[in-house]
C-alpha cells in the first residue's frame, strides 16, 4: 500500500527504469519512450511461477517485451506514416449565461431565508434579508460581466469548457530496414511523433532510433547489440488541483466575455485601475491567460541498450553474458509571466530549472544447459546471476522578479529564491536457478528458486528467497482421448510461486538526518527519518490453477485461470507515537489478499475461400481483501485501507437527498445499534452522521470483445472494452455540484432541479449561496464508473500482389483506425477512466477531480513495404 505497485519492465533483457521523474503530481509514463512499433512481441507473466523467477522484482507482475531482429535474405525497407485528429471522449454540461443568472438569483433567495433566520438582528424581516442578497448578487453579475449589465440580456454566453478542450492534430512517421546474412543480421529503425493534447497548451514531440545486431563471431559464438535513443519534448500543463489548469475553466461564469471590452485584453489580463493583472475579475484566475504566458517544458533524453554474447560451450550447454544500460536525462523548466501573477503570487515573473539524471546499469550471466534422454524426457536448466546498480541525481534552482517577459532564463531573475541538489542509489544482487523437465511431450514439471540482496532493505534482511513450482498434463495426448477428433489439445496446469517487492525509497531502513537546520546563519542538521534495521521484503505467495482447451479443428480455443495470492509483511508508512520525535516509520505490517478468474475464448467463425472471420473475448473478476493492518485506518480524503475492506474503498456520510420541507441536505445517520444493524434515521446535521462504506473503485469485473474479419484485401476490425462495478467519487463535486453553496462558480445542470418550495421531491437540496447545504463529502458525489467502450476500430486495404509486383513494392496497406471511438455509460463526467493526479497512490483511487479525459482519434494511415 506504501509501496510502489508499477510492473516490471524487461526490454530485450534489460529492467527498465519505472521511476516518476515528474516535477509535478502528475507521473510520468516509464514507456513514453519506447517507440511501439520496435516490438516485436509483449508477453505478460502472469503465471506465479514464470514470474517468480524475476524474484523481488515480481510482485507486481512482469512484462517482457523483446524487439524486433533482422533475419537473414534479402533486406527489407518498411515505411509507416499515418495523421488524424483527437478530441474528447466525453464533455460535461454547465449552465448557460440564463440558467446562471437564473440559479443564482434562486440562490440568493434560498441565503436570504437564511440569513432572516440566523442574524434576526441584521436582517429582522425577509424582506430586508432578500434586498439585501439581490442587491449583492446583482453587484456580483455586474462584475463578472465585465462591468456591464449584459448579463440581463443574456447577450454574452461565454461556454467556457470549448476554449480548453480542442480537436488536436497528431502524426507519426516510422522508416526501419532489417536483414543480413547466416552471419550477420541487423534491424534499423528511426520514429518521429507530433502529438497537440486535446487540452489546449499540452503538447508531444519524439524522436526516436534503434539499431540491433547481431553477429556470427565463431560457430559457437555469436554476439550482438540492442541500441535505442529517443529524445521527448513534453509541453505540460498545471496540475489538476490548480487554479491555472485548463479544466478548472469551467468555474468561470458564462456571463463573462473571454475579452474584456475595457481592455481589449482576455479577462484578467489587466486592471487599468491598479495597472496590473486583475485579481478579482473574472470570478478565478482564468487560465487562458497562461497558454500564451507561461510553459512547461520537460525534455528528456533517454539511451537504452544491452550488448550480449552466447557461447556454446557443447553441444548441450551454453553460456550467455548481457550488460544493459538505462540512461535518462531530464530537464524539467517552466516560466510563469507578468499576468500570471493572480495565480503566481509573484508579480513580475517567477521561473525554476531542474535537472534529473538515472542511470542504470544491470548485468545477467547465465548457464543454460538442454538435453533429451532416450526421446522421452526432456530436461532444461538455467543458472546464473545478475545485479542492478541505479543513481538518481537531481538539482533545480528557482527564481522571480524578471524585468520583463522577454527574459525567461533564471540569469535574468532579481531574485533567486531557491536552489537544492540531492542524489540517491541503490543496488540488486540475485542468483536464480529454474529446471523444466517433459516426461512424453506431455507431463511437465518446472521448479525454480531466487535469491534477491537490496540495498533498500535493514542489514537485519537485506536477503529474501523466492520459490516456485509449476506443472502442467497435455491431457489430449493420452490414449484414452485417441479417439476423441473434437479435442485438438487440452491441458491442465498449476503453479505456486513466491515473490517480493523492494519498491519503496532508497533509504527507508535507515535513520537519516538532513543538512537543513541551518538557524541565526549557522550551519546544522536535524534527524529526519527513523530507522528500522528489521525492514524486510514484502512477500507475496501466489497460486494458480488453469485449463487449455482446443477443439473442433482448432476453431475454438479456450483458457480459465485461477489464481490467488497471499501478500504479507506490507511494506508501509505507518504512524508511531510523537514521544519518537517522529510522524511516521516504514514497518512490515499487513496482510492482503487477491483472488480472481480469468477466462479467454479464441474462435474462429467462417473460414472459406475469400473471407475469415475470427472472434476474441475475456474476462477478468478480482476481488482484493486488506485482511490484517494492525486496527489502522490509513488514506487520505475518502480513499480508506480497512481491515476486511478492499484497498481504496470510498467511506464518508450517506447522502439522503433533500428534505421535502425545507429543502436541506439530509444524511443518514448509520449510528451502529445493539444488533449490529445500523439507524436509518436521516438528519440535516451532518456531524451526527456517521462514516459509513459508501463505494468501491475497484470493477466487479472487466471484459473485452474483438472481432476481426477479412474479405479479399480488406480487413476489418473491432475492439470493445469493458469495466463494470466500480465507482468513482467526483472530488469537484463540492465546487461544480454544490446547489450554489461555495460562491460563484458555475454548475453543473442537474443544479436545476434544486429544491425550491416545500414538497418538492428533490436529490439536489435548495440552492443557498454561501451556505454549505450538502457540500461536505458523502455518497452525493459517487458515480457508478461502468462502461463499454469502442476501444478501436480499424478499416485495411491491402494493395493486391499483382499491382505491387508492378509497382517493385512488398507491400500497401492503407487504413482508418479509430480508438475510444464512443462509450457508453451513465457517469455523467468527461470521462469514467479517471483518477485525479493529485491525490493518487495505491489507496486513493477512482476520483475525479477536473481530470483531462481520454481521447478520442481517427487517424488515416499508410504502410510501404520494399
Amino acid at each position: 500500500m506504501s509501496a510502489g505497485n508499477e510492473p516490471l519492465y524487461v526490454i530485450d533483457g534489460i529492467p527498465l527504469t519505472t521511476d516518476n521523474l515528474s516535477g509535478t503530481i502528475a507521473p510520468t509514463n516509464a514507456l513514453a519512450d519506447l517507440n511501439m512499433n520496435d516490438i516485436e512481441s509483449v508477453q505478460i507473466l502472469k503465471d506465479a511461477s514464470a514470474s517468480a523467477i524475476y524474484g523481488s522484482r515480481a510482485s507486481n507482475g512482469v512484462v517482457l517485451i523483446t524487439t524486433k531482429k533482422g533475419k537473414a535474405g534479402q533486406s527489407r525497407i518498411e515505411f509507416g506514416y499515418f495523421t488524424g485528429t483527437q478530441e474528447a471522449t466525453g464533455h460535461r454540461t454547465f449552465l448557460n449565461a440564463r440558467q446562471y443568472v437564473d440559479f443564482f438569483t434562486q440562490a440568493a433567495v434560498g441565503a436570504a431565508t437564511q440569513d432572516s433566520i440566523f442574524d434576526p438582528i441584521t436582517y429582522p424581516t425577509l424582506a430586508d434579508a432578500l434586498a439585501d442578497e439581490m442587491d449583492f448578487v446583482n453587484s456580483r453579475f455586474t462584475r463578472y460581466s465585465a462591468g456591464t449589465d449584459d448579463w440581463k440580456t443574456a447577450s454574452i454566453n461565454t461556454n467556457w469548457e470549448d476554449l480548453v478542450l480542442r480537436d488536436a492534430p497528431i502524426s507519426q512517421y516510422d522508416l526501419n530496414i532489417s536483414g543480413g546474412s547466416d552471419k550477420t543480421k541487423f534491424f534499423i529503425s528511426g520514429q518521429y511523433l507530433d502529438q497537440s493534447g486535446i487540452v489546449v497548451a499540452n503538447s508531444y514531440k519524439r524522436y526516436s532510433g534503434r539499431i540491433n545486431l547481431d553477429h556470427q563471431v565463431k560457430s559457437w559464438l555469436n554476439i550482438g547489440a540492442n541500441m535505442n535513443f529517443s529524445r521527448s519534448l513534453n509541453h505540460r500543463i498545471s496540475n489538476d488541483d490548480a487554479f491555472s489548469t485548463p479544466l478548472q475553466i469551467i468555474a468561470l461564469s458564462p456571463i463573462t466575455p473571454v475579452i474584456d471590452p475595457r481592455t481589449g485584453l482576455q479577462s484578467g489580463a489587466y486592471d487599468p485601475a491598479k495597472d496590473k493583472p486583475n485579481t478579482n475579475f473574472p470570478l478565478y484566475y482564468n487560465p487562458l491567460l497562461s497558454v500564451n504566458n507561461q510553459f512547461y517544458h520537460t525534455t528528456v533524453n533517454r539511451f537504452l541498450g544491452d550488448v550480449y554474447a552466447n557461447a556454446s560451450i557443447t553441444k548441450t550447454l551454453t553460456f550467455r553474458s548481457e550488460f544493459g544500460v538505462d540512461q535518462l536525462n531530464q530537464t524539467e523548466e517552466n516560466y510563469y509571466g507578468k499576468i500570471t501573477a493572480r495565480n503566481t503570487g509573484v508579480p513580475n515573473g517567477s521561473g525554476s530549472y531542474s535537472s534529473t539524471s538515472v542511470l542504470n546499469f544491470n548485468t545477467n550471466n547465465y548457464f543454460n544447459y538442454k538435453q533429451t534422454f532416450n526421446d522421452k524426457h526432456d530436461v532444461e536448466a538455467t543458472f546464473g546471476m545478475s545485479y542492478q546498480d541505479r543513481r538518481y541525481d537531481y538539482s533545480t534552482a528557482t527564481g522571480e522578479e524578471f524585468p520583463s517577459d522577454a527574459y525567461k532564463k533564471l540569469q535574468s531573475a532579481a531574485s533567486k529564491t531557491d536552489a537544492s541538489s540531492s542524489a540517491t542509489s541503490s543496488t540488486l544482487l540475485s542468483y536464480f536457478a529454474r529446471l523444466n523437465y517433459k516426461f512424453n511431450d506431455k507431463y511437465l514439471l518446472s521448479a525454480s528458486g531466487r535469491v534477491d540482496g537490496s540495498s533498500r532493505f535493514g542489514k537485519n534482511n537485506k536477503y529474501g528467497f523466492f520459490p516456485a513450482a509449476s506443472a502442467g498434463w497435455i491431457v489430449s495426448k493420452e490414449h484414452f482421448l485417441e479417439n476423441a477428433k473434437w479435442i485438438n489439445f487440452l491441458k491442465l496446469k498449476g503453479s505456486y510461486g513466491v515473490t517480493g517487492n523492494e519498491n519503496i525509497g532508497d533509504f527507508e531502513s535507515r535513520a537519516l538526518f538532513s543538512g537543513t537546520g541551518a538557524y541565526g546563519g549557522q550551519a546544522g542538521q536535524i534527524p529526519t527519518q527513523l530507522g528500522n534495521p528489521d525492514l524486510k521484503w514484502e512477500t507475496t505467495y501466489g497460486t494458480d490453477l488453469g485449463i487449455e482447451l482446443s477443439i473442433l479443428k482448432n476453431r475454438v480455443y479456450v483458457e480459465v485461470d485461477y489464481y490467488y495470492k497471499d501478500t504479507k509483511d506490507l511494506l508501509l508508512d505507518v504512524q508511531v507515537p510523537g514521544t519518537t520525535g517522529f510522524s511516521s516509520q516504514f514497518q512490515n505490517i499487513g496482510k492482503l489478499n487477491h483472488k480472481g478468474i480469468e477466462f479467454t475464448v479464441n474462435t474462429t467463425n467462417v473460414s472459406i475461400k475469400n473471407f475469415r472471420w475470427t472472434s476474441s473475448a475475456n474476462f477478468g473478476a478480482n476481488k482484493n481483501k486488506i485482511v490484517f493492518l494492525e486496527g489502522q485506518l490509513l488514506g487520505a480524503d475518502q480513499n480508506k485501507a480497512k481491515e476486511g475492506e478492499p484497498l481504496g474503498v470510498f467511506y464518508a456520510r450517506e447522502f439522503a437527498g433533500a428534505d421535502p420541507a425545507n429543502g436541506d441536505a439530509l444524511y443518514y445517520t448509520n449510528t451502529l445499534k445493539s444488533d449490529g444493524t445500523r439507524d436509518r434515521t436521516t438528519t440535516n446535521d451532518y456531524n451526527q452522521g456517521e462514516d459509513v462504506r459508501i463505494g468501491n473503485p475497484n470493477p466487479k469485473f472487466i471484459y473485452g470483445f474483438e472481432n476481426t474479419f477479412t474479405y479479399k484485401n480488406f480487413d476489418f476490425d473491432v475492439l470493445l472494452q469493458g469495466v463494470y462495478g466500480n465507482d468513482v467519487y467526483n472530488g469537484g463535486g463540492q465546487y461544480m455540484s454544490a446547489s450554489g453553496s461555495n460562491g460563484f462558480d458555475n454548475q453543473t445542470t442537474d443544479q436545476l432541479a434544486a429544491w425550491q418550495k416545500p414538497g418538492d421531491i428533490t436529490n439536489i437540496p435548495e440552492a443557498r449561496l454561501f451556505y454549505a447545504n450538502g457540500t461536505d463529502p458523502s455518497s452525493r458525489y459517487i458515480s457508478d464508473g461502468s462502461y463499454l467502450r469502442v476501444k478501436s476500430v480499424t478499416l485495411g486495404f491491402n494493395l493486391p500482389a499483382s499491382i505491387t509486383s508492378k509497382l517493385r513494392i512488398d507491400r500497401f496497406r492503407a487504413y482508418i483506425k479509430a480508438q475510444n471511438l464512443f462509450t457508453i455509460t451513465n457517469y455523467k463526467g468527461w470521462d469514467p477512466e479517471v483518477n485525479a493526479d493529485y491525490q493518487a497512490s495505491n489507496i486513493n483511487q477512482g476520483v475525479d477531480f477536473y481530470s483531462a479525459p481520454q481521447i478520442k482519434s481517427i487517424v488515416f494511415g499508410l504502410n510501404i513495404g520494399l
